[in-house]
C-alpha cells in the first residue's frame, strides 16, 4: 500500500502565526486583575447553600420529612465529592509543574466521580424511605449551583480612566 504524505497549507499556518502575539508580563498581570479566578472553595460553599435550600424546600413544600432527607442526601452526594476535589486541586503537589497539575486534575476528577457513584449506591441503605426523584432533584440542582457561584463572583470594578 502506498503512503501519501499530507500537504500542509502554509498560507493558513503563516496567517495564524502572524495574528498571535504573546502577552508581556504587565499585560498578563492586568488581564489577571480584570478577570480574577474563582476559588473552588467558593463553588463548594455555593453548592452547600443551594443544597440546603433545596432540602428545606422539599421538606417545607411537601411536609414530608423523607423528601427533605432525600433531597439533602442528593446535595451531599455532590458537595462532599466536590470538597474532596477542591482539596486535591489546592494541595501543594498539584501545582508543582504543569504535568502534575494536569495529572492531579484528572486523578481528583476520577476520585470525585467514584465517590459520587459510591454515595448514590449507598443511598438506599442510609436513608429510610428514600425518594429517588427528590434525591435526584437535590443532586441536579446542587450540581448546577456551580454555575451560579461562577456567575456571581464579584468582578473587579473599572476605574474611570479605563
Amino acid at each position: 500500500m502506498k503512503t501519501i504524505a499530507r500537504q500542509e497549507d502554509t498560507e493558513v499556518t503563516e496567517d495564524l502565526d502572524a495574528e498571535f502575539k504573546p502577552l508581556t508580563a504587565d499585560e498578563a498581570r492586568e488581564l489577571r486583575a480584570k478577570n480574577p479566578s474563582v476559588s473552588p472553595w467558593r463553588v463548594v460553599a455555593g453548592q452547600l447553600v443551594v443544597g440546603l435550600v433545596v432540602a428545606l424546600a422539599a421538606w417545607g413544600l411537601t411536609g414530608r420529612q423523607n423528601l427533605g432527607w432525600s433531597a439533602a442526601y442528593g446535595a451531599i452526594a455532590v458537595v462532599i465529592p466536590s470538597a474532596v476535589f477542591a482539596r486535591g486541586l489546592t494541595g501543594r503537589f498539584s501545582s508543582l509543574n504543569p504535568g502534575t497539575a494536569v495529572f492531579g486534575f484528572f486523578l481528583w476528577e476520577m476520585v470525585k466521580m467514584a465517590l459520587s457513584v459510591a454515595m448514590l449506591v449507598a443511598a438506599p441503605r442510609l436513608i429510610t424511605a428514600l425518594s429517588w426523584p427528590a434525591m435526584l432533584v437535590g443532586l441536579v440542582v446542587t450540581m448546577k449551583a456551580a454555575w451560579l457561584a461562577v456567575m456571581l463572583t464579584p468582578r473587579r470594578r473599572k476605574h474611570k480612566d479605563e
